[in-house]
Parts: C-alpha cells; sequence; structure tokens
C-alpha cells in the first residue's frame, strides 16, 4: 500500500482540498455535517459563524488523494477547538491514523437523522464512523435529540406557576447548578462529575454560559411564589443562533412538571429577544425532558452521537 501523508490544511488550498473526498464518499450527506440545514452544511474558513480554521482541519492522502477528513471547530475567541464535527473517509485504516496522529483533541459529535437506527444506509454510515473513532481511542458518552423550534409550532402559554429573576452573583447560579447536578441524568454532567464532582460539573456549565456571545442578564433563576428555589433557565445566542442554553430543576422540586414551565419561559423570552428559530437538545435518555420539548413544541429534527476525545498523544 503506498505511503500515506497526514498533514493540516492551509487557507489558500483548505476548501478545495477538504471538498476534493465529499465525490468520493459512498455515504456522502447521509450523517454528519453535511446534512446539517444551510449554510452549515457546507465547510467554509474565516471568522463568520461557523467557519473553521485549515489549521484545524486535517487530511490523510494516499497518492495525492485525500482518503480522509477531520475539522476541528470552535468559537471566534477560542485557542483551542471545542468539537471534532467533520469526520469522514474511504479508507477505514487512513482515518484511524488520522484521528491517532493529529494532535487536536475535542469531543466527536455526530450528526444523524432522526430516524438513523431504522434506515439501514444512516445506520451503516453512522457505524462506520463511530467504530472507527472509537479504534482510534474515542469512547461513546451519549446520544442526544436535537430540536428546533419555529414560529408554526406555536407558542405555548406560560403556565404563571414559577417567578423568574436575574442575579448579578455568578455564585447564586452555581449553587443551583450544584444542586441541579447533584443528582442529574445528563451524560456530559455525569462525566464531569465522575472526573472532579459536582463542583466541575457546575462550573463547566456555568463556563459555558459565559462562552456564548450573549448578555448575561439574560439568564434566569426561578422559584415558587412563596420564594422556594426551583432551578434556572439559560436563553443563549450561539455563534449559529439562539438556544436553549439550559434548563435544570433542583431534585427536590422535581416531579412537577417545572422543566416544561422553565423551557416555556425560556422559549418566550428568546421570542421577544427577535427568535424565529431556536435551538435546543437533551439526552435521549431524559425522557422527562424530552416529553417537555414535545409538550413544548419542539420537533427532534436530528439525533447527535457524542463521543470522548482521548488523551492527547
Amino acid at each position: 500500500m503506498t505511503n500515506l501523508v497526514i498533514r493540516a490544511l492551509v487557507e489558500d488550498e483548505a476548501r478545495t482540498v477538504f471538498d476534493s473526498l465529499t465525490p468520493s464518499l459512498p455515504d456522502a450527506g447521509l450523517v454528519g455535517r453535511a446534512m446539517a440545514e444551510p449554510p452549515n452544511n457546507t465547510y467554509r474558513t474565516g471568522a463568520t459563524p461557523g467557519g473553521y480554521r485549515p489549521e484545524w482541519t486535517w487530511v490523510a492522502l494516499r497518492d495525492g488523494e485525500v482518503v480522509a477528513r477531520a475539522a476541528f471547530w470552535a468559537g471566534p475567541e477560542d485557542d483551542a477547538p471545542v468539537a471534532l464535527d467533520w469526520f469522514d473517509f474511504t479508507d477505514r485504516e487512513a482515518a484511524v491514523r488520522l484521528l491517532r496522529e493529529t494532535p487536536l483533541r475535542a469531543d466527536y459529535e455526530l450528526i444523524l437523522p432522526p430516524d438513523w437506527h431504522d434506515d439501514p444506509a444512516a445506520r451503516a454510515a453512522a457505524e462506520a464512523r463511530i467504530d472507527a473513532a472509537a479504534e482510534a481511542g474515542y469512547r461513546p458518552l451519549v446520544e442526544r435529540y436535537q430540536y428546533a423550534w419555529t414560529p408554526e409550532h406555536g407558542l405555548p402559554e406560560r403556565p404563571g406557576r414559577l417567578v423568574f429573576h436575574p442575579d448579578a452573583d455568578d455564585e447564586a447560579f452555581l449553587d443551583v447548578l450544584r444542586r441541579v447536578h447533584s443528582d442529574t441524568l445528563d451524560g456530559h454532567a455525569r462525566r464531569a462529575v465522575a472526573a472532579g464532582g459536582v463542583e466541575l460539573a457546575a462550573q463547566e456549565e456555568l463556563d459555558f454560559f459565559h462562552w456564548c456571545p450573549s448578555p448575561r442578564d439574560w439568564w434566569r433563576l426561578a422559584a415558587t411564589p412563596d420564594g422556594e428555589p426551583v432551578g434556572l433557565q439559560v436563553p443563549v445566542r450561539v455563534p449559529m443562533g439562539y438556544a436553549v442554553g439550559f434548563i435544570g430543576v433542583v431534585p427536590e422540586q422535581r416531579g412537577h412538571g417545572y422543566g416544561y414551565d422553565l423551557l416555556v419561559e425560556c422559549t418566550h423570552q428568546l421570542v421577544e429577544l427577535g427568535a424565529e428559530r431556536i435551538a435546543a437538545a437533551t439526552d435521549v435518555g431524559n425522557v422527562g425532558m424530552a416529553a417537555a420539548f414535545a409538550r413544548a413544541g419542539y420537533p427532534v429534527v436530528q439525533r447527535r452521537f457524542c463521543m470522548t476525545a482521548p488523551a492527547a498523544p
């Protein structure tokens, strides 16, 4: 077999070289970033939302032809990748080596159609990528529903059971986040708890809120009318648009359907801020929150299979 060359791209070749693999892919468009909504289904570089950095885009070549590619993404201000969200190949061995040898590390998020388990072609495409990533050291973390609310789905009526207020103190949000994550179904939070306890899980959420380019005064704590803490809801704007950043109910208030109340308030707040499309997500195993999204008019538009990155070489 011919020698394999693994390298990063540079700006003047990035789009051409990266896209050169697409015509050879037997499963192009079935899974992965290519099935996202435009314009996020195309590889592009630059500081625009969704843009990639050529130096964080790696390819494997045989005889000058791209046989595997991996693009890592981050926000404009980040100094390290936050996600691996393009990973395609026609040569499995090259793909595994590519992920092993690139110096970059970030969790892999594979975009999938909602019915991918029941679609033989999509399932084969997904499992090929998941298995290759696993051979390179990535480990399955969780599968998630991806939602998108738009006005045609209807704006749910506010239940009116809770009182919402901002707070100028990060510690107030951290306190609620600690309580939420002391007993959580969220796969990413459970990983953080296993690695560094509830404190790490809470801090990771707060760091994400601050990472978002939306104003801090959008965040809301929630309580009953008599002042008993219930949880928090955090509407955000991410590089791709508006999103439900976080919904969390403290353990002692669960069982009352308050997750739905928080979601409805978050939706109203984002609409009042001008949102015409709201992205959201929850783990497949979080049955209660999934039911809340369905009730609030959020259809499942994708699934995502999330994998934890191995340690850097």
